[in-house]
């Protein structure tokens, strides 16, 4: 790294820029600069020298200022954060004279970072977790991070190769451990080692080749079972003989595709738990606050999905004849003080599903005044603990048993999920959906200015213990973990950082540790389906809708269209800064040929500042009003301020293709964006944001979809750009609405995310029976954790609304 940068030193002219680099940051009288400020400055002194473009991106300084994501400005010295490659941070110091370039450990970095808000100990607590992954293998090449099954089922089939007969015994004893409720599947007391079940491989082979292949299970069972065979092979001759071949294979020849075909046949999983705490979870009247919308329809429709996939794995496995069963449930908060929703009914099932539910479990009444309503997601911490160990007992008395798979939701739900998956010793699945820390920057620098409202000491703290607890992690995007060449990733956000006078953590997180996996959720392809299945759609419906986005006078719903048949521009999206409906209303009005090409259409929850359930929101509402009279938009635009359900919502986007418009996401920063699936599978030409997963789900080699929500007058030229190629090639929108369609009916779907999650599920659960003391230690320190920091800063939250009540 030092030699990349070392010519820098050597050239006067490169030493120069370099220097007046830094005296450029520091005259704005800062200390601390993110990444934009830098390259923002640099563009800038480039320009006043008269620099040539080559030395902005191919001198050694200008490749230094392209790799450096963090400077900070100490009094002796200059601190450079440097990310040469994804998921690759390095800490260099530059000494006031130029003199010397040296690297620098972690610690140092952030004792310098604590001296700028004058909070500097000597001996703060240190939390680095490196040595806990030291005898975990690990992934090698930065492409392959959040690829963990396949990188573990390449590792296993190595091991197994390389000692076959012990491996062969650790399968043995791994699928004799399979019971359902005392009841033996797969291997019985018959085969008593590995050695013996190969053997009987071959006999169970011959007996099967003499049958019919759709024989039914249930006519040869008890020959099977003489042999050591128990329920959950298969349901039929074939279905059987093909995942004992499988078995045989594996044993004979280890390859990584016939053990994740093997292992997806186990049946190892038949009762799923996912928590979601803080938001409204119900499917009527009521489904999320803005704030949660996206998680609880994700938890929902998961929900229906593991449960159908189990019913099929089920039945396919033979286990039938057993009266075996899936059973999931959605783990969430009772609220008594319900405003007419369902949420104060204990249980409630879960439409089109057999056996899924709606369990909710009161808080503690530590403070009826306060425990009875719903609580901000930040304020919800200290009831999360006696919550986890009330939910057991429920869990275990609904379940009748033990579940296998307990999958957290968000920052609170992961934190219960990890207390109740210690308790019962079951897998967990970490999904943070967002991380809060990487969304608000500098709160971990500042966190004691923002303690009192959003108390990001506890959680930051809980993210760091259950993202490090959990078995396996899912995240939407690659996005997410590692991030871009010129974004930090939100797993990566963690990996070192300060909380002064709290804690330092110089190694929080392992990017390379194969639990990372990249498993994106899915839409609903009956309500969210391309507008060109028009036997599909209901006529009435799409008449009800139709009104609303183009004609229908209400309290609810701002402003009128001077001309109706323009394309629209439409966006969904709850009214905070960071969904930024006010920078896309700027830019429309800024913009007066996008203006005569098109009109906008906002969705959203809301209309009126007397709405508002918070000043950010409300200040967001004001100012998107102040924008539409300032640039006399009423004619060219309307504003809907009503919660649509979703099937509404799925006619909505259809409408706006039927009209040969476009959606667009003008997020500051969106970790994944569920409306962009549900836009682009409607047959929507979309436009996202390039900050986050929207990267991903785009796949947009021209970058011609991708918008930067900082750069106004560049996406107005970008959309006005795709409306004037379809109005001079009509059929340009029609390649672009059929290839966004077909790109999210392939890619994201819950059949495909179920069939990922339950592949992660066994196949971490058989890597925690072989390897159970690679992650016993590293748990044991996360509690530790939890009852050293986590404990003691939730109960001062609760001090406080108990003196305030």
């Amino acid at each position: 790294m030092h030699e990349l940068f070392h010519p820098i030193f050597d050239n006067s002219e490169e030493k120069a820029a370099l220097q007046q680099l830094i005296i450029a940051l520091g005259s704005s009288g800062q200390h601390y600069f993110l990444r934009n400020d830098i390259l923002h400055t640099f563009s800038q002194y480039c320009q006043q020298a008269q620099k040539p473009t080559y030395f902005y991106y191919s001198s050694s300084v200008g490749k230094l200022i392209q790799y450096t994501h963090e400077i900070v400005l100490a009094e002796d010295s200059t601190w450079f954060v440097v990310r040469p490659r994804i998921a690759s941070q390095e800490v260099w110091r530059l000494t006031s004279d130029l003199a010397q370039f040296d690297s620098m450990p972690i610690d140092a970095f952030l004792d310098v970072s604590d001296r700028l808000v004058n909070a500097y100990e000597p001996n703060i607590l240190e939390i680095d977790l490196s040595s806990f992954y030291e005898a975990s293998p690990s992934i090698s090449d930065p492409r392959n991070i959040g690829q963990g099954l396949a990188f573990l089922n390449r590792y296993l089939c190595s091991q197994i190769e390389a000692d076959p007969q012990y491996w062969v015994e650790l399968v043995y004893l791994a699928l004799r451990g399979l019971q359902y409720d005392g009841i033996n599947l797969m291997i019985g007391d018959a085969i008593p080692s590995g050695i013996h079940l190969a053997k009987q491989i071959q006999t169970a082979i011959k007996f099967l080749s003499s049958l019919p292949p759709e024989e039914p299970y249930a006519k040869f069972y008890i020959e099977l079972q003489k042999l050591g065979f128990e329920p959950g092979w298969g349901n039929t001759a074939q279905r059987i003989m093909e995942t004992i071949t499988l078995l045989d294979k594996l044993i004979d020849s280890p390859q990584p595709a016939v053990l994740e075909a093997f292992v997806a046949r186990v049946p190892a999983v038949f009762r799923v738990v996912l928590v979601s705490i803080h938001g409204w979870v119900a499917q009527e009247d009521v489904m999320g606050r803005d704030e949660t919308l996206g998680q609880v329809i994700y938890v929902l429709e998961q929900a229906r999905s593991l449960e159908n996939k189990l019913q099929q794995e089920i039945k396919l496995a033979g286990l039938e004849v057993l009266g075996i069963q899936p059973h999931v449930i959605i783990l969430t908060r009772l609220i008594p003080n319900c405003e007419g929703t369902y949420c104060n009914l204990r249980l409630e099932k879960l439409h089109n599903t057999e056996n899924a539910w709606i369990l909710r479990v009161p808080f503690g009444e530590f403070n009826p005044e306060i425990t009875n309503n719903w609580i901000s997601k930040f304020e919800i911490w200290p009831y999360l603990e006696t919550f986890a160990l009330d939910a057991e007992k429920q869990l275990l008395a609904q379940f009748q048993g033990k579940p296998n798979l307990i999958i957290g939701n968000y920052s609170d739900g992961n934190l219960v999920a990890f207390l109740l998956a210690r308790r019962l010793k079951v897998t967990h699945c970490n999904i943070a959906h967002s991380l809060e820390k990487p969304k608000n920057l500098f709160s971990n620098l500042y966190w004691q200015n923002s303690e009192e409202k959003y108390h990001f000491s506890v959680q930051f703290t809980a993210d760091l213990i259950t993202m490090n607890a959990a078995d396996f992690i899912i995240t939407s995007s690659y996005q997410e973990i590692f991030g871009t060449p010129e974004s930090v990733g939100q797993y990566e956000s963690y990996k070192f950082f300060t909380m002064p006078h709290l804690y330092h953590v110089v190694d929080g997180i392992d990017l390379f540790n194969p639990k990372f996996n990249m498993v994106p959720p899915g839409v609903n392809e009956q309500v969210f389906f391309p507008y060109s299945q028009t036997a599909d759609r209901d006529p009435n419906l799409s008449k009800h809708v139709h009104d609303l986005l183009f004609h229908r006078q209400d309290s609810q719903i701002f402003g009128y269209l001077d001309q109706p048949q323009k394309p629209p521009i439409f966006a969904v999206a709850p009214i905070t800064s960071i969904k930024n409906l006010t920078g896309l209303a700027e830019c429309f009005g800024k913009s007066q040929e996008l203006q005569a090409h098109s009109n906008l259409i906002l969705l959203t929850s809301k209309l009126n500042i007397d709405e508002s359930t918070n000043p950010e929101e409300a200040r967001e509402i004001e100012k998107l009003h102040n924008i539409i009279n300032h640039y006399q938009l009423n004619g060219h635009i309307r504003w809907l301020g009503l919660r649509l359900p979703n099937q509404e919502v799925g006619e909505a986007y259809r409408l706006v293709a039927d009209y040969r418009g476009i959606y667009i996401h003008f997020a500051r920063y969106e970790a994944f964006g569920r409306s962009i699936l549900e836009a682009m599978i409607s047959g929507l030409p979309t436009f996202a944001t390039k900050f986050g997963g929207s990267l991903e789900i785009l796949e947009d080699k021209n970058n011609g979809f991708r918008i930067n929500p900082t750069d106004l007058e560049g996406t107005a030229e970008k959309l006005l750009a795709f409306f004037q190629e379809c109005d001079t090639h009509p059929e340009h929108w029609q390649e672009v609405s059929q290839w966004m369609s077909q790109r999210i009916h392939q890619k994201y779907n819950w059949q495909l995310h179920t069939s990922q999650l339950l592949a992660l599920t066994k196949i971490y659960s058989f890597w925690n029976f072989i390897r159970p003391e690679s992650s016993e230690a590293r748990v044991r320190y996360m509690e530790s954790l939890f009852h050293l920091i986590y404990k003691p800063r939730a109960e001062q939250i609760l001090a406080k609304h108990m003196s305030c009540h």
